[in-house]
């Protein structure tokens, strides 16, 4: 599995000849015949000819030694990996049977002039349960459950919390089966109005029980305002809801719970009633990929001889999720051979092979002769005539992966029922194989840390290693004693906008964490405790008043907003560009230097700064300086700039 060379000279014959010439003519003028019959020029190609010879051996050092020299370290190219995503599949109408999307169902990015459509591939089998609502039970916080179906029936309204709701009280829906994995609509009817929340920020969670806990659900649009009018909220239901016995009957239960309601969140003053519910599927959700599964690849026929090798046509290969399946023919049908990293610990019994993901090569184990002379097997070795074949792998992958939310639009293949397409968060996780050259880098880091984390710059090292679409990693001491280490992670993410995140984006996937977390655990030190989570994000809103020429007010205004969402961004902001510095405080002159260089001719009146909370939103008091944590990195919070013009006096 060699690793490709460069070329030191890439200079050819006839290059070399047409070189000879062009300095004839400067050199000797008066030479003027350069036809192959002319025994000057047959001087040229002979000298060419030598020279030739002697590049082909100069290109084998030195960058080529240092190649073979990884090669002995085992040093390999990391292949590309999958962008991933979340896609929801909307149906055309609610079905009164199951929708059933099988395996391997492709859907793209819109098709434009600029760049061909990104292709996805969905990971499993995706079924669109039917649904409707069973049973409709309230659940108090203090007191029994009550069924209150037949008074809905009867068109009577029905109190979803107590008179006086508190935190905990819940409404919940019994559907006839579970729905994983489904988009629930549940369209309710309320009689009472102005009940003292806030329609735009209800204190309400909606979850689903997986048969051992309630599950969070996110949720789509909601008309209700809280329960408050009528309306519909739309459901996405977690892949683990369950259908399980409460209150006697057993149904896939859903519940809307009431939440204690964040400083300065308005809460109930009253309960909302319904006196009409309905509950149906409108869609589903499943997980799709930037990659490609090919299946039943011939690789060749066995030579019964140990190390051999054998090439797939369609390289790289995927390795950031199931293993490619290898199987070798014999008298008793297809045999599985296991995908090892290496065969420092196979027997001559073992049915191991390695792969080299990004060339595609399969190699089988050697033989190595032992001082005595004698050949030890490192696997076993195919029989002679056997076939062997790949049944399954994925390739593709790459960051063309990483598009933007509502990006996949298009069903590339039509499907029954399904009307659209559309994924709620950007893709991400697509990472371009690695360069020659940047395995020459971490080649000495290799050396030194030897496979194990001592230091801080090896865990960050092994970090990046083990989730390679990571953005950033640091780490850090942690706060609660001596032994303790915690490693902070930033994902990649697509912004929606220009460079304007989400705060959601930028909290990495349990699939990341726990890469990292089982990779670093098999290297730590003996004793060292481990802490693997993202940073703490310092949210900043800045408040700007500037000035401008009445024509301009619209461009000064986005060129503030662009260079402040640009600026305050964790990862391609800062000073450098690069992401904003690790616990780097944010002071009010460079964000007037900032405004004043981005807008050009406006003036900067006023600016404010605030520190501001992502989770919650809440804001605090103006100041000149915001210190940040050393394990903190800043984080755009709803900017606000007013461009006010400015009159030919020079007054705005």
């Amino acid at each position: 599995m060699a690793l490709p060379s460069p070329n030191l000279d890439d200079r050819r014959f006839q290059q070399l000849v047409d070189e000879a010439k062009r300095y004839v003519q400067q050199r000797a003028p008066e030479w003027t015949d350069h036809n192959v019959s002319d025994p000057g020029v047959t001087l040229i190609e002979t000298f060419a000819y030598i020279v030739d010879q002697l590049l082909y051996r100069l290109n084998r050092v030195p960058d080529k030694n240092y190649t073979a020299f990884l090669d002995l370290l085992g040093i390999q190219l990391f292949p590309p990996a999958a962008a991933g995503a979340e896609v929801d599949f909307w149906l055309s109408a609610p079905q009164p049977d199951a929708v059933t999307l099988p395996a391997g169902t492709e859907v793209t990015t819109a098709d434009s002039e600029a760049e061909e459509p990104v292709v996805f591939a969905t990971t499993d089998e995706l079924r669109i349960v039917p649904s409707e609502l069973g049973r409709l039970v309230t659940a108090p916080r203090s007191g029994d459950q009550t069924d209150r179906t037949r008074e809905l029936a009867e068109g009577r309204d029905v109190r979803c919390f107590q008179a006086a709701p508190e935190p905990g009280d819940a409404l919940l829906f019994g559907l006839p089966t579970a729905v994983p994995r489904c988009i629930v609509a549940v369209q309710l009817d309320s009689r009472v109005e102005g009940v003292g929340v806030d329609p735009r920020q209800p204190p309400l969670v909606w979850e689903a029980w997986d048969g051992a806990r309630w599950q969070e659900c996110e949720t789509g649009s909601d008309s209700t305002g809280g329960l408050n009018r009528p309306g519909e909220v739309i459901v996405y239901v977690p892949a683990g809801h369950t259908a399980s016995v409460i209150g006697g009957t057993r149904a896939g239960w859903l519940r809307c719970r009431v939440t204690e309601a964040e400083p300065g969140q308005p809460f109930y003053s009253e309960s909302p009633t319904v006196r009409e519910a309905s509950v149906f599927t409108v869609g589903g959700t499943i997980a799709v990929e930037h990659a490609e599964t090919v299946t039943d690849v011939a690789l060749g026929t066995s030579e019964g001889v140990p190390g051999q090798t054998f090439r797939l046509g369609r390289p790289p290969v995927l390795l950031d999720g199931e293993p490619p399946v290898v199987e070798v023919s014999s008298a008793d049908g297809w045999q599985r051979w296991s995908v090892v990293e290496h065969f420092g610990r196979s027997g001559p019994e073992d049915r191991h092979v390695r792969v080299d993901a990004t060339a595609g090569d399969f190699v089988f184990p050697p033989a190595l002769r032992e001082p005595d002379g004698m050949l030890r097997l490192c696997g076993a070795v195919p029989e002679k005539g056997a076939q062997i074949r790949v049944a399954r792998y994925r390739t593709g992958g790459g960051p063309a992966g990483n598009v933007a939310r509502g990006a996949i639009s298009v069903l590339r293949s039509s499907v029954p029922y399904i009307a659209r397409v559309t994924n709620r968060e950007a893709a991400r996780g697509g990472v371009e194989g690695e360069t020659i050259a940047n395995a020459k880098l971490r080649a000495p880091d290799a050396l030194r840390m030897q496979e194990r984390a001592v230091t801080a710059e090896d865990y960050e090292i092994i970090s990046r290693q083990a989730a390679p679409s990571v953005r950033r990693v640091r780490c850090l001491p942690a706060a609660d004693g001596a032994g303790a280490v915690r490693v902070l992670v930033v994902p990649d993410a697509v912004a929606d906008d220009g460079d304007r995140l989400r705060f959601e984006q930028l909290i990495p996937s349990d699939q990341v964490l726990a890469a990292i977390t089982e990779s670093l655990e098999e290297r730590r030190l003996l004793g060292t405790r481990l802490v693997v989570e993202p940073p703490v994000y310092q949210g900043v809103t800045v408040v700007a008043r500037l000035a401008a020429a009445p024509e301009d007010t619209d461009r000064v205004r986005e060129a503030a907003l662009a260079a402040l969402f640009r600026y305050l961004n964790p990862l391609n902001g800062g000073p450098d560009g690069t992401g904003w510095p690790f616990g780097r405080a944010l002071q009010y002159g460079e964000i007037f230097g900032l405004l004043q260089r981005a807008t050009g001719n406006a003036l900067v009146e006023e600016i404010r700064l605030f520190a501001a909370d992502p989770i919650t939103g809440r804001r605090g008091a103006p100041v000149d300086r915001i210190d940040v944590g050393g394990g903190a990195l800043v984080f755009s919070y709803q900017h606000q700039v007013v461009v006010q013009p400015l009159e030919p006096g020079g007054q705005a």
